[in-house]
């Protein structure tokens, strides 16, 4: 499928009418109907994005594109939650971990899932390249104990937190990872995450769009990541009453905020696993959960030692044997090159069970 030389108009219109929307609550609007307009504005800028996202891809090609979309969703994930603890104080101090666990849980077991049960039941087994998903997978362990298990395990602060001196030195291993992540997938290794495209695939031949189309594409992707962000703090206190009223733990907050952020990254890496691009796929999955908790943890960090907000780090007990078992299944299934369905069941199975201990634990 060739694409437009021009952006559909949907794509243009999506992101004004979610900030026409914000505009409307900013002035006063409110009302059951009005969050249902809210809700719907926060899905067309997601579709949108997603769309905008393609067309950057494209035209700065692999691994590059799926980088841009990473990095764009990860900064202003960021920014909603530094907002949510500078206004919400010290009944916020966990928000941050748990919505970067939400997010690690999301990527690894349910968008990997959903992408492997998609491209597998679509094309039977798919491949892709096993050193650029290995070196992921690696940074990926290394920065999720450091920052949410081995607070626990630490005795200058009783866990689950850091000392500011201990904060500060993750907050620089986490971006010295992150860095030097980014370094190997554009720059260094860069062939590693390079997609083999199927010769019948004739999206991966159809000519680029052009700079004035990815220019402006880039423009209101990021009018409409920022819309998606704004719209889903205002719906947060919705979400946050919900909770209370069902008697759920609050953690699952966390879980909501992650998921509506995350959706994006996840539409987009649905669409290139049934187009049976899986390594575009897992770089969109892997380094949005590599993006996701490499930025956050240090933007999160540098708030608490400014303010001496206390910033709660180290996950229960449960939480930590589900990181691991995820992260351990991530290695196996992503080991050979090779996936089919078994290995996207097995990844959606512990994220049901991450969902229903979250909701009941």
């Amino acid at each position: 499928m060739k694409r437009s030389k021009s952006l559909p108009l949907w794509s243009m219109i999506a992101p004004l009418v979610g900030w026409l929307l914000m505009g409307g609550m900013w002035l006063g609007a409110g009302g059951a109907v009005y969050t249902v307009l809210l809700t719907a504005g926060m899905m067309a800028c997601v579709l949108a994005a997603v769309h905008h996202a393609e067309v950057i891809a494209h035209r700065l090609g692999e691994p590059y594109g799926t980088l841009v979309l990473a990095v764009a969703v990860t900064t202003i994930e960021v920014a909603l939650i530094v907002s949510l603890m500078l206004s919400g104080g010290p009944s916020t101090t966990a928000l941050a971990r748990d919505t970067v666990f939400a997010a690690v849980m999301i990527i690894l077991n349910g968008m990997v899932g959903l992408c492997l049960l998609a491209g597998g039941s679509r094309h039977g087994e798919q491949t892709f390249g096993l050193y650029g998903v290995s070196a992921s997978l690696a940074t990926l362990a290394a920065i999720s104990v450091l920052t949410l298990v081995l607070p626990n395990y630490t005795t200058t602060v009783p866990g689950p937190f850091y000392s500011l001196s201990q904060l500060g030195f993750i907050a620089v291993v986490s971006l010295a990872l992150y860095g030097t992540f980014v370094l190997v997938q554009a720059v260094r290794h860069r062939d590693y995450f390079l997609p083999e495209e199927a010769a019948t695939n004739e999206e991966a031949h159809a000519a680029p769009p052009s700079n004035r189309v990815a220019l402006t594409s880039a423009v209101l992707l990021l009018a409409c990541l920022a819309a998606v962000v704004l719209l889903a703090k205002a719906l947060a206190p919705i979400i946050e009453s919900a909770v209370a009223q069902a008697g759920a733990p609050k953690a699952l907050v966390g879980v909501i905020i992650a998921a509506v952020v995350l959706l994006p990254e996840g539409l987009a890496a649905l669409r290139a696993a049934r187009a049976n691009r899986l390594q575009t796929s897992l770089n969109l999955a892997l380094g949005s959960a590599l993006a996701s908790i490499g930025l956050t943890i240090p933007a999160v960090a540098i708030v608490s030692i400014a303010t001496g907000l206390t910033l709660t780090l180290g996950l229960d007990a449960k939480s930590c044997v589900l990181l691991l078992l995820s992260l351990f299944v991530a290695t196996l299934s992503l080991g050979t090159g090779r996936t089919t369905v078994l290995q996207g069941v097995v990844h959606l199975v512990i994220f049901a069970a991450y969902l229903f201990t979250t909701v009941i634990p």
